[in-house]
């Protein structure tokens, strides 16, 4: 990585890490697991909008640079967008002609030895109990170009600090979040396929129930079956699906699929870029 990269990620650490000491407490696992000499693909749950400082802090902590798959349009804000291109993180457009760019910066990153974070949910779940649900192809598609190992990691109890969609913090009493690095994916069946749509969803699903069974040992209990699909219940799979500060309470498991989401369809775009 770059100097002028490493300096940026040192001064935007001086000023989150102790910010982060101080609102929450952190309990790290796993971080044996996390590969020393190579790129790989972090595979997060995505459960509240600040997974990624949650994440970044811990990757950071280890001496890990995390580039961030983000929507492009966060890079086009003044001072945002400005840290964000500072930090070398990746902008994602969701259509056109540049919609493959992220891919290769992001195959940069990884041939540089970078870690490159990926929210394979695409959005924050819209599962009602915060469970992962079901993914999309980005991840997959990476790993498969690039042979780079696909680590899981969850965490739990940011979701008490910044709720789904909240207006503010609630910083008191002090939270504690847990945070778990899971072993590598083994997606070794898929090596030599070719990116098709069957390969990428079959891949993607192991993906998820390796994020779901790690998050499952955390939380210490079983996840529902089947895995939420927005799609199923008329949501739209990127976006907000209800407006900041509303009650973000997802159709509940046994209303059945024939309901929709009183909120609607949402058009958003993506919260934390994910590569279909």
């Amino acid at each position: 990585m770059a100097l002028g990269t490493r300096m940026f990620f040192a001064l935007l650490a001086g000023v989150a890490r102790p910010l982060m000491n101080v609102v929450i407490g952190k309990e790290w696992h796993g971080l044996d697991k996390l590969p020393r000499d190579e790129g790989f693909i972090v595979v997060p749950n995505h459960c509240t909008e600040i997974d990624p400082i949650v994440v970044g802090h811990m990757l950071y902590n280890q001496n890990i640079m995390p580039h961030f798959l983000a929507k492009d349009g966060l890079f086009k804000t003044p001072v945002l967008g400005a840290a964000l291109r500072g930090a070398h993180q990746i902008p994602v457009e969701r259509s056109g002609a540049g919609a493959g760019k992220s891919l290769t910066a992001a195959q940069e990153v990884l041939d540089g030895g970078g870690a490159v974070v990926i929210y394979p949910e695409g959005t924050l779940t819209r599962d009602p109990e915060l469970w992962p649900m079901k993914g999309r192809t980005g991840a997959a598609r990476l790993a498969l170009g690039t042979g780079a190992k696909v680590v899981p990691v969850v965490h739990w109890g940011a979701q008490e600090v910044f709720p789904r969609y909240a207006k503010g913090f609630k910083v008191f009493p002090r939270k504690k979040v847990k945070v778990v690095v899971g072993d590598p994916v083994d997606l070794s069946e898929f090596n030599g396929h070719d990116a098709d749509k069957a390969t990428l969803e079959a891949m993607t699903e192991k993906i998820m129930d390796a994020i779901t069974a790690l998050l499952e040992e955390l939380r210490g209990e079983k996840a529902p079956t089947p895995r939420w699909d927005p799609a199923a219940h008329h949501q739209s799979s990127h976006g907000r699906f209800v407006e900041r500060g509303a009650d973000a309470q997802a159709p509940a498991r046994d209303t059945g699929a024939a309901k929709t989401n009183n909120t609607g369809h949402d058009a958003g775009t993506t919260d934390k870029g994910d590569v279909q």
